[in-house]
């Protein structure tokens, strides 16, 4: 019966996975405080959350839900959220950029910190999160749906999937229960970093390489040179997993075996597949890397995707030129080493820092 009570989140980002997550939580009837910035934090006291997810066809509403302000907490900093309440669990959604910040926030009050809930793309936020609070206090996860940010507080799910959620934990069977019961379509993952891995997997083929030559992933995936560069950054992620013991599996209605084996065909027979798969993963948007990029955000994730396929392939000593050229040049890009102009619409220009490159 315990499952059955309302449980007390604090999450971390009101972006576009915080507000999905966090605002059906709300309409579920659980209880829900989010930290955000000043500026946004006032734009959601005012108006409220709006979610539209009519594609879902679990949910039934033809109509936007609207969560209002007065329905759930919204602060600015960890100390001020931790006089509220005491929180069950906490949730970070926000970009992987900012967990470093998020981590220094919470340093000071980290015996009063909840066990947190890491729905978070890449590999290295939950090995962060466990440096500062322990291990016990860090609960893997991973979101498979697709979700548009319109404006703060105000998202559109795109594709309607779930979210993997690491089981073992104390908290991981309850987490589930309050996901379900909001329509989240929550899963319990036996193996965390496999879920992990095999999110990052799904993640790659026409993520990054649309962000540099500002293509379409359909683009990227119907230029020859861009799709053999595209299964070659897939090869070597499946390269460092294997060598790390991790397996491909499959997600909330993302299909990641799938996949793992259209890779390991010859590239001619993979690509009807790997297309399909992307299109359908992605929606009607951009990826978030080209959103990001073109919106002149001093950031990126790609530090936390391909980027980590380079870490980890240097650890287990697999060669990864190709997440490493692709890494570095949309870096380069984000932080304004390189003009915006230099590789779009010139996939030639992308290819050829490939074939340049050399294997350590």
């Amino acid at each position: 019966m315990s499952d059955l009570k309302p449980m007390s989140f604090l999450i971390f980002g009101a972006g576009s996975i915080g507000t999905y997550v966090g605002g059906s939580l709300v309409l579920a009837g659980q209880r829900v405080v989010f930290i955000e910035q000043p500026s946004v934090a006032a734009g959601l006291r005012e108006g409220g959350l709006r979610l539209d997810v009519s594609v879902d066809s679990h949910r039934q509403a033809v109509q936007p839900l609207i969560v209002p302000p007065t329905s759930f907490g919204i602060v600015s900093s960890p100390q001020e959220a931790l006089q509220l309440e005491p929180f069950d669990a906490a949730i970070f959604a926000m970009k992987s950029f900012d967990t470093p910040a998020a981590l220094e926030g919470i340093k000071p009050f980290a015996d009063k910190m909840p066990p947190i809930l890491c729905l978070q793309n890449g590999v290295d936020n939950e090995p962060a999160i466990a440096a500062v609070l322990g291990l016990s206090r860090v609960i893997a996860g991973t979101v498979t749906c697709s979700i548009a940010r319109r404006s703060a507080g105000d998202i559109v799910l795109e594709k309607a999937r779930g979210i993997g959620i690491a089981a073992g934990h104390p908290l991981s069977d309850r987490l589930g229960n309050a996901f379900n019961a909001a329509l989240l379509n929550a899963h319990l993952s036996p193996r965390p970093a496999d879920m992990k891995w095999s999110k990052l997997l799904a993640n790659l083929p026409g993520s990054a390489t649309s962000a540099i030559v500002d293509m379409s992933p359909a683009e990227v995936f119907a230029h020859p040179g861009l799709y053999a560069l595209e299964l070659r950054m897939a090869h070597e992620a499946l390269a460092v997993m294997a060598a790390q013991g991790i397996h491909p599996v499959d997600l909330p209605r993302l299909p990641v075996r799938l996949l793992a084996l259209a890779l390991r065909l010859p590239s001619f027979l993979a690509h009807p597949i790997l297309a399909k798969i992307v299109g359908g993963g992605r929606g009607a948007k951009m990826p978030s890397f080209h959103i990001d990029l073109h919106a002149g955000r001093p950031d990126s994730e790609v530090a936390f995707q391909q980027g980590a396929v380079v870490r980890y392939g240097e650890k287990v000593g697999v060669p990864t030129p190709a997440n490493r050229v692709v890494t570095n040049t949309l870096l380069a890009l984000v932080h304004g080493k390189i003009p915006m102009a230099e590789f779009s619409r010139q996939p030639e220009k992308l290819i050829a820092l490939l074939a340049d490159q050399r294997s350590p």
